[in-house]
């Protein structure tokens, strides 16, 4: 049996870390450095299941992205989607018998943003 092929055409996602992003010698400001850009995803559904075992861990998920495997992403990490929309990333999952291999990313919508470096 094979594994299902993953298509990735619902838009494109950026992920930044969060950092300061003041100039030497200047008051520290937190704000987002680009960590991977253009990421290629599709949008999952977000199950009832999910959604309120989330709102049991007083989290909320409103956004699932699916996207190529990567490693070097983390739960303290920020994604930001087509909607241009500023998102916590609050779990990453490795689905197995994904081809290619990838992980999806259970997103909380930040409601002050972060200013871009």
């Amino acid at each position: 049996m094979s594994s299902p092929t993953q298509s990735f055409n619902d838009g494109v996602v950026n992920i930044y870390s969060v950092g300061n992003i003041a100039p030497p010698g200047n008051k520290p400001k937190e704000g987002l450095t680009l960590k991977v850009g253009s990421l290629r995803y599709e949008e999952r559904t977000v199950g009832m299941g999910r959604f309120w075992s989330a709102m049991q861990a007083k989290a909320r998920i409103d956004l699932i992205l699916r996207v190529p495997q990567l490693r070097n992403v983390s739960a303290q990490d920020v994604a930001i989607p087509v909607d241009g929309k500023q998102y916590e990333i609050k779990q990453i999952q490795y689905p197995p018998d994904v081809d290619p291999p990838v992980m999806d990313l259970s997103l909380e919508r930040i409601e002050a943003a972060y200013d871009l470096a």
